[in-house]
This record gives C-alpha cells, structure tokens and sequence, in this order.
C-alpha cells in the first residue's frame, strides 16, 4: 500500500516566517509609505524618475525588513562591535583620501562611491546597546563614560566632514540608547539648561554673530550663515534664505484643507527647491494643507508610540535599548526636517521617512524597522512559548 505524501506549497512554506509580526506596526508603516508615495507622485510626476525610482526604494527597504527582521535580536548584536568598527575605519578613510563634493568630504571610493557615516546611524545604537547589554546588572559611572567616548569619536569624524544633519542624527540616536540605559538626571539637567541658555543667547544677540567678519571657532561658516539665515531669512531672500521662505509659504499658502491633490502652484511652478527630497513636506503641506499634516504627524507619532510600546515589552535589554532607539531615530527625523522646512530650525538636509526622495536613506530606514521587527517577534515567540499548553 503506497502512501501520498502532500508536500507543502508556498503558503504553508512561507507562513512560520510570517508569524510573529507586530500587525499594527505593519498597519502603521503601510500609512506611512501609502502617504509617501502619493506626496511623491504629486511632488515628483514631472520630475523624471523620482516616482518610480522611490517605489523601487521602498521595495528595496521591505526587503531589508523581512531579512532583518528574521534574525534574532541576540544574533543582531553580535554584528554591532563589527559593524561600529568598519564605519569608523571607513570615517578615517573618508578623512584621509575621501572624495569632495560641493565643499564637503562625505565620500569614499571603494570601487563604488559610498557615504559610510549612513552606515553610523545603525552601527552607533547597535554597539551602545550591545555595550550596555554586557554590562547589564553591573554598570558603573565609568561605564557611561565608555559609552560617550564611544558616541564622540564617530560623531567629530562626520562633523569634520563637515555633515550637521547625519551627525546630529548619529548623536541622537546615541544619546537615546545612554538614555534608555539609565543616565542620571543629576548628568542630564546641565547640559540641557546650557543648551537653552545657549539657544536664548543666540535669539537675544544673534545680530551681533550675523555681523559681516564675525568668526565664529565652534561654527564652520556655512553653519554660521545657516543659524543667521534661520533667525532673519529675508537677509538673503534670494540666496540663503529662499529655500527657508518658499517652504513657509507654501505651508502657509495651503490652508486647513490644502490646494489639492497635484495643484499645489508653489510646487509644480518650482519655487520650493528640492521638492523631492528635503523639501517635499512644504510641497505635501502645499497640496494637503493642515488636516493633511495633522494626519502624516499623528502617524509618525503613532510610530514612536509603537516602537515605544515594543521597547518596553522587549525580554532583553538589548532589544529594549535598540527599539527605544530606533522609536527615537524616527522622532529626530521627522522633527528636524518638519522643523527647518517651516522655519523653526536651521536647514541642516535630513530627509522626511517614507516621504523623502533617497535610496540610502531607504535602505537605512528598512533596516531600523527591520530591527524593531525582531525585536516584537521575538517578545512574541518568548510570550507563545511560555504560554500554558492545554
């Protein structure tokens, strides 16, 4: 008597990778990535490519995702001191012989042009986690010194580049994880009282750095004439300040329900520079108005919110101290570039998630939200395998 053996289709193959996934997360970024394609389809229809290349990225990330998001999170921090220590090597490379563009060495050739502080806005919270993860239920002061020595000398080689944007978002995702691993008020209330006395000196007296010779030695100029251009745009409103004055009309010009839908006149008359990339949240507020805005913020912070949620349930610290970090990667990005779109923030070229034009950027979101991934599925299998059987 012969038997039939049904082998499993693809379904059923494919259907173990499946479990575990945190739906409303998949909910959320679904929102988010439906947003951004119909804001760069309006922003982008006319310029070339960008909308299918920005589908093709956001293809490119999912895939990202669903790799990543299958490792476990202990066998994600076993890449993190590897990882930290090819970024800083290839930092030094781009400091030595790095390639120069539009006055900054951001750059390396390694047969192909890649920019490795992208690489840092991962590798940074991974090594602080795996970090604090060994010194778990022993941690020291110096311990927290470590970890900053850890955070400084990545965070000073991209500055030196010069990058502002990518090294402010080095350094907050690296300030989270220190954060999330248990600093001391008594360590944080300093330097934030000396950051908003700084920040009061700068509006009081901030006539007196836009004066022409002043020089400034913590500032490289063009981030001096950035901070002038954000305290008064209409300085140089057809040069410095035109990209911070377009984007405030446009918001402005949109109203509580927007223009519409491709009739944003800002936008397709090509007064907002950099419609696509850094830019493109004044053509979305354009076209979408208030409510539109209202919404893209209501999911973003729902993002947070989630990954906030994920971070808490997570059965490591490692895993805790990687999603608090990512939730907050999400935060600084979508703050910053809302923020110096409408003028409340120096224009420093940080890139809207979901909505912005970039495949590195892409790929380095699907990769966060890879690892927020793994972090829920594996609370999920913790919680299925310690569930009583009947």
């Amino acid at each position: 008597m012969s038997e039939v053996l049904d082998k499993p289709n693809v379904f059923q193959r494919l259907l173990p990778m499946l479990r575990g996934y945190d739906w409303p997360l998949i909910f959320i970024i679904g929102t988010l990535a439906a947003i951004g394609l119909t804001a760069m389809y309006s922003a982008g229809f006319d310029h070339g490519s960008r909308f299918s290349d920005h589908g093709r990225n956001m293809l490119l990330a999912l895939g990202i995702l669903l790799v990543v998001s299958q490792i476990p999170p202990h066998r994600l921090a076993s890449f993190a001191l590897p990882l930290y220590a090819l970024g800083v090597a290839l930092l030094v490379a781009v400091a030595l012989f790095g390639i120069t563009k539009k006055g900054a060495q951001r750059w390396v050739n390694l047969g192909i042009v890649i920019q490795p502080s992208e690489l840092l806005k991962i590798a940074m919270p991974l090594m602080l986690a795996w970090w604090f993860q060994r010194r778990e239920g022993a941690l020291r002061p110096v311990d927290f010194v470590v970890a900053f020595a850890i955070l400084v000398i990545p965070v000073g080689l991209i500055m030196k580049q010069p990058d502002l944007g990518t090294s402010l978002l080095v350094m907050a995702a690296g300030l989270a994880v220190i954060y999330f691993a248990g600093l001391s008020w008594k360590l944080i209330i300093p330097p934030v009282l000396i950051g908003v006395i700084g920040l009061l000196l700068i509006a009081i007296y901030g006539h007196h750095l836009c004066e022409d010779g002043m020089d400034l030695v913590v500032l490289h100029e063009y981030q001096r004439q950035r901070v002038c251009t954000l305290l008064d745009p209409t300085r140089d409103p057809l040069g410095k300040g035109f990209h911070i004055i377009q984007g405030m009309i446009a918001i402005g010009s949109g109203g509580f329900m927007g223009k519409g839908f491709m009739a944003g006149t800002q936008t397709h008359l090509e007064f907002i520079p950099e419609r696509t990339t850094d830019f493109i949240f004044a053509a979305f507020s354009e076209e979408f108005g208030l409510a539109g805005n209202l919404l893209l913020i209501f999911f973003f912070l729902l993002l947070v919110w989630r990954g906030l949620a994920i971070a808490m349930r997570a059965p490591t610290l490692f895993g805790r101290l990687m999603a608090g970090a990512v939730s907050m990667i999400f935060f600084t990005y979508a703050f910053v570039n809302m923020g110096m779109v409408s003028g409340i923030l120096p224009v420093v070229g940080v890139p809207l998630p979901f909505v912005s034009y970039g495949g590195t950027a892409m790929v380095t979101l699907g990769l966060a939200l890879g690892i927020l991934m793994s972090v829920a599925r594996s609370q999920r299998q913790l919680a299925q395998q310690q569930a009583p059987r009947l």
